[in-house]
């Protein structure tokens, strides 16, 4: 054989890391979004959100990122790689305050309303992926833009975060069945759960 000869590589096939993005993400939002429509109210409840935060919604959606730049979606990649780096920051956020002054919620508005921002775009971009994937991203930039006035107002527990959480519930739902549809679809190679292709 020349030394000149061209050699290919033949990488292995990689599954479909949606399923993994979508689960981080829905099971992480539903778990939150319980506490922010005020149906559980312990105090202590956010310790488990954020265990999520990091290792679900966070590290393993940054994991489902990069499966997805591996593969060319550009759209997945910057989804996953995002919102696993939104649920860090989450944490990060309400694990270590900032000087003596814990009021922040002008900020933690500015915070919601950006990642409303973001969502938009990646709702536009998701027209041309499926209905329930569309569904997911409006769902969810409305979650961003109610939770979003309800700090900016100053109200974290009123009316509107509480409305906020609602919709991140429906977000949530939409997204834990966007992943069952990925898995249990490539598990038995047909649609089994429609998710209707744009």
């Amino acid at each position: 054989m020349s030394s000149d000869t061209e050699r290919t590589t033949v990488l292995p096939e990689i599954g479909d890391p949606a399923a993994l993005g979508l689960a981080g993400f829905g099971l992480t939002t539903l778990v939150l979004s319980f506490g922010n429509a005020g149906i559980i109210k312990e105090p202590g409840g956010i310790a488990v959100v954020f265990g999520l935060a990091i290792f679900y919604g966070g590290l393993a959606q940054l994991v489902a990122g990069i499966w997805e730049f591996r593969r060319g979606n550009t759209f997945g990649a910057t989804a996953f790689f995002s919102y696993g780096a939104f649920w860090l920051s989450f944490w990060w956020i309400n694990t270590h305050p900032v000087g003596t002054d814990p009021d922040i919620h002008e900020s933690l508005g500015l915070y919601l309303i950006g990642w409303a921002i973001f969502t938009a775009y990646m709702t536009l971009a998701a027209l041309r992926t499926s209905t329930i994937t569309l569904a997911v991203f409006a769902a969810l930039t409305l979650t961003f833009v109610f939770l979003g006035i309800g700090w900016l107002q100053n109200q974290p527990t009123g009316s509107i975060e509480k409305f906020g959480g609602y919709l991140g519930i429906l977000t949530a739902v939409l997204a834990l069945y966007n992943s069952a549809a990925v898995v249990v679809n490539a598990t038995h190679r047909r649609d089994f759960l429609p998710t209707w292709p744009r």
